[in-house]
Formats: C-alpha cells, structure tokens, sequence
C-alpha cells in the first residue's frame, strides 16, 4: 500500500508540474510541455514477437464499393507471388504473419483429390451471399501460395470453410460442420510437409453474423471437429498448428458462452475491428484524428480480456483482422498518411489489454493495404508496422502522459535488445510538445561511454499533408529502391537528458537503450 501511495504522490506531483508547463503556452505559444511516465515494477500485459500480421483475401477483381473497384489483382487466387517488392517486403518482417481469409472464405472448396465439384473460380452474381458464386482453390495454386510463404519465412493462418455442410434459414447457419472437404485440405497439407502456423474456423459467422450465423453452441461443437482433425492429420508433429476461432465481431455473450463450451479445443479467440465505420464516410480523418472517439474501442479489448480472465483456460486473444473502415477502407485516408494514427494507436491500445497477434487488412488489397494494390509499392502504415516489429518488444509497460490530451503514448521493453521503447502520436495541428521521459523503478546502471543515449524515428508526411501517400523518417523519404529493396529504418541519436521532440501532426518511435526496468529484466 505504501508503495501504491508513493507512485500515487509522484504521478500527482508530474501531473501538477505539466499542468505549469502547460499553462504558458497556451496563448499564443506553439509548445507545450509534458511528461511521459513509464512504471517499469512489472508489466501489464505480453504481445507476440510477431505481433504483427497482415491478411491476404480471396476478393475478386469484380469487388467493388460505392461504385469503386479497388482490389485489382490482390486475390489469393491471383496476386503476382514473383514480385521482388512483395517478396522484400514479407521478408523485412521475419517473420510476418499472413491471415489468408475474408467473406468469401465460408464459400471457397478445395480442389483436393477427393473433391467432386468442379473447381471453378468466384463469379460475380448479385442473388448470391457476398455477391459471388462458389469458388475453389486449385492444389496448385496452394503449392505455390506455399512456395511463397517458404521464400519469405511467412508464419500462416489458414482460414477454414465454416459453412460447408450447413443450411441457411432466416439468416442462420444450421446443421454440423462437413469438414470432409477441409479434412482433405489438411491431409494433403501435411503430406507435402507445407508449414501451417494455425488453421481457423469460419468468418464473421458469431453474434449476429455477417450473411449467416451459427449459434455458439454449434460451434463450439465444430471447432472440437477441427481439433480432432488436426491432433489426428498432424500425429507425430510438434508443434501441431494452433486452432483459432471464431475471427468475426466480438459479441459479449456469444463469445462467454463459446469460450465456456470451447473447453480445450480452441487455443486462440480471434475478433474484427472496424471502428471508424463505413469507407464511404467523409468524417473518416475526424476520427482518427479524435482521440476520445479511439477511446471507444478499449471497451471491446477489456470485455474480452475479462472474459477469457474468468475462464478457466489458456486461450489467448488475438485481433484476426481490422481495417478500420469496412467496405475496403477510403483511398487516400486508409492508404495514406493519417492512418497511422488510427493503426499505431490500435497496435498500443490492443496491446494493453493482452492482444498477442494483430492482423491488419489487408497486406495488400483494397484501399487499406500495407503495399498498393496494383504497384505493390509500401503505403505509410507498412514502414509504421514494420517499425512496430522491430522496436516494441514483448513486454507491455504501464505509460502515462501528464499534459495536453492531444498526444497518446504506449511503452513496451525494448525488442531484441535492452531499454524500452516509447511510441509517441500527437494529433494536434499546430501543436509541438516536449516529453520528458520518467521512468520508475529504472535500476540506473552505468551507461558507457560510447552508447548512444537515445534512439529516435520521428515520421511525418510532406508538407503534413495527412492524405499524402508519402512516408518521412526523420524528414527523408521512404522509397524502395530499383532492385524492389526495403530501405533500411534508421534512427537520429538524442541526448537522454533531453525531451523527446514531438512535431505536430507527427509519430515517434523512442529507444531508451540505457535503462534497465524491473519488468524488463
């Protein structure tokens, strides 16, 4: 208690020293003053060292919203696996992991040996769910999709047919999993010794369902199918690949009774995020820009934590795929600039409340794709999730900020080396502000000569345009090169003794080498 009263008093003291900072700039000054506290005792919540993940979908050149078609040849079916900028750009990562699903993934069969329908690809027909026919995967289509995901040292969730076998009434999917066709993809999966890092069930098919639902009972139900199927395919295999259910909106009562029912057959909860709406909205940078309206979604991450808490398994949460804005994003919001507000925001919040994988829609396609669509070339919320990967380790740290409301700070042990990472975002426009860094509980030790204090990555957008395509770090630009070469992500060296320089409307990535947290040792 004591302790909890000493730390009560010190953020006391920070807040009322902020709030002097604060007071004399607020005419006609364009600095403000703060101070990020980082409690570094233990850590309060744990992410993957590959937290973060993209998705590939099974879209169609025919998708399209509002009167735009927007994902060109981005399909699992028929996106160019030789491009040098794709191939760099999954290796960067290594690993990335790659969510293949979507829609369509409840209307795709396999063309394995044993399949008797014929495999044809998705047709475009308005009377049909999702506005498509069936489609299927040809075997040699998944070799190759497999010989890529060997090249770049991919890690793969498959998303399963969850419909198969079941009959559509008054929007509800009923009747038991047919997992025959499913079983035969797995089968032959292991037979040509392909690596799966998990196989999931089924999309957007809980609460409410997205075209159809099934209840949480049934499937519960088949999800133990799909263990059975893999512990049996997979026997004599480690480690077998993960199963992972039910990747749709989170829905509180669904999922505490799925869980409950669940029992040991599902190692991983997967749930979507969409919280800026749909991609037509005009109000779209509003909301990204706004941090109360960001705030809203912590009450879905908490829910979930809560609930897995009370279980009385080890499943972990997982956001299976989050694009922000549904109906393929907003081109020249959710493929520009601006987003990495709303992403970055949502890697730190999603982090807190014990997320261990972040899947982003979509690595490439649509309007909210970390590579373009028909160039390839990275958009801005590539190089920020690939600074993500490599900065922010797997240990999440208490982090507050005392001042201005317009910046949000998350803080994580640093990754793959000593220190911690801060990630700073101000939303302001106008607005610069300097951040000094508190830590508590750091144990001090001695810093040599030659090390460097801190390291900084500070990115922008030219002129701040928000709606630029075009990422700045530390005021240079981000390109490929000719050869299709990520450019390296380097940092600019800042004395430790000094804030941490926040430019309006701009992003920072602090590595504090020199400091040594309880919760980081």
């Amino acid at each position: 208690m004591g302790c909890q009263i000493r730390f009560l008093g010190l953020c006391l003291w920070i807040y009322l020293a902020s709030l002097s900072f604060v007071g004399c700039c607020v005419y006609g000054s364009a600095v403000d003053k703060g101070n990020v506290l980082v409690h570094g005792k233990t850590f309060i919540g744990r992410i993957d060292d590959d937290f973060v993940c993209a998705t590939l979908d099974w879209w169609p050149p025919q998708k399209c919203d509002y009167g735009k078609c927007s994902w060109g040849h981005a399909s699992l079916l028929n996106l160019d696996l030789n491009n040098k900028v794709l191939l760099n750009a999954v290796k960067a990562f290594s690993p990335l992991k790659i969510r293949l699903g979507g829609t369509l993934q409840d209307k795709v069969i396999y063309g394995t040996e044993d399949n008797r329908k014929p495999c044809t690809p998705f047709v475009w027909n308005a009377n049909e769910m999702f506005g498509f026919t069936q489609g299927c995967l040809p075997m040699y289509r998944w070799d190759e999709l497999n010989s890529f995901f060997q090249k770049t040292g991919a890690k793969v969730i498959f998303g399963l047919n969850a419909l198969a076998g079941k009959s559509i009434k008054s929007g509800f999917a009923v009747g038991p999993w047919d997992y025959t066709n499913a079983e035969s993809l797995i089968r032959y999966t292991v037979r040509k010794k392909y690596t799966i890092h998990g196989w999931e069930l089924g999309n957007e098919l809980c609460g409410n369902g997205i075209g159809a639902s099934v209840s949480a009972g049934q499937y519960a139900s088949d999800v133990a199918a799909l263990r059975n199927i893999v512990q049996n395919a997979y026997s004599g295999i480690e480690p077998k690949p993960l199963v992972i259910a039910p990747g749709g909106f989170f829905d509180a009562g669904w999922f505490k009774e799925f869980i409950s029912k669940s029992g040991k057959s599902v190692d991983v909860v997967t749930h979507h995020i969409y919280n800026l709406g749909p991609g037509v909205d005009d109000h779209l940078t509003d909301k990204i820009l706004d941090p109360s309206y960001l705030n809203e979604v912590s009450n879905t991450f908490s829910s979930l934590k809560r609930i897995l808490q009370s279980s009385a398994t080890n499943i972990k949460a997982w956001i299976g795929e989050a694009g922000g804005a549904y109906n393929s994003g907003h081109h020249l919001v959710s493929n520009a600039f601006v987003y990495s507000f709303w992403y970055l925001d949502q890697l730190g919040m999603s982090a807190v409340y014990d997320t261990r994988t972040y899947c982003r829609q979509s690595l490439i396609g649509g309007n909210y794709g970390l590579l373009n669509t028909s160039t390839f070339m990275p958009n801005p919320d590539y190089y920020s999730a690939l600074l993500w990967h490599r900065l922010m380790g797997g240990r999440v740290l208490s982090t507050t900020f005392f001042g201005t409301k317009k910046i949000r700070t998350y803080a994580h042990c640093a990754k793959e080396s000593k220190g911690v990472t801060i990630l700073l975002l101000n939303f302001d426009n106008s607005t610069t502000v300097e951040a000094n860094v508190v830590l508590k509980f750091n144990k001090l030790p001695h810093r040599g000569v030659d090390e460097p204090a801190r390291r900084e990555y500070h990115l922008t957008a030219p002129d701040r345009n928000l709606h630029s395509q075009i990422m700045l770090l530390n005021g240079k630009i981000l390109s490929v090169n000719s050869a299709g070469e990520i450019p390296p992500l380097n940092p600019i060296y800042v004395d430790s003794t000094k804030p941490i320089i926040v430019g309006p409307l701009s992003i920072v990535f602090a590595h504090i080498p020199n400091v040594l947290l309880s919760a980081c040792s």
